[in-house]
């Protein structure tokens, strides 16, 4: 993975030097590496909504000790909740690997910290997508695009000043 995580930096580094004026190398990392997640979240986040939930209330129905419940889920919603570990997941990686790679804490505590700020974004896309879908009847995919925009700049000042400081 190392490896991996080398010739992405190199790619994304080669792309650098019309932006050195205007932006520093770690924020162009976390442009280039965010910006690719982004288009795999919207891209899966599409994909589900469109062909794997098919635009239909998921209905969940399980039993705890002898007691049932039900819940309905609307299509954005499960579309999100499926998405969301994926990008979870890759997300830190790249962040890790190729943006924050000369953090020296231990990775556990890493993650840790990427989940809390991840954690927060979760919050403002569930809010965001309640308001601009169920509220405002705005297109689902167009306003996840939205509320992610959004999300960019917590995320990055969360994970520079938090999630990889250096000790």
């Amino acid at each position: 993975m190392n490896k991996l995580a080398h010739i992405l930096t190199k790619i994304i580094d080669f792309f650098y030097p019309p932006f050195r004026k205007v932006m520093s190398e770690q924020l162009f990392r976390y442009a280039a590496c965010g910006g690719g997640n982004l288009v795999l979240d919207w891209i899966l986040y599409f994909l589900v909504y469109n062909f794997v939930i098919g635009h239909e209330i998921v209905n969940l129905q399980f039993t705890i000790y002898n007691l049932q419940f039900a819940q309905a889920i609307t299509p954005h919603i499960a579309s999100l909740c499926i998405v969301f570990p994926i990008t979870l997941l890759t997300g830190f990686w790249l962040q890790k690997n190729v943006t924050f790679s000369s953090s020296n804490l231990h990775s556990a505590q890493q993650l840790g910290r990427y989940i809390v700020i991840v954690m927060i974004n979760l919050a403002i896309n569930y809010f965001g997508l309640k308001l601009c879908v169920e509220a405002l009847g705005w297109y689902p995919t167009p306003s996840k695009m939205v509320i992610t925009l959004v999300t960019v700049a917590i995320s990055y000042l969360g994970q520079k000043y938090f999630t990889f400081v250096k000790k």
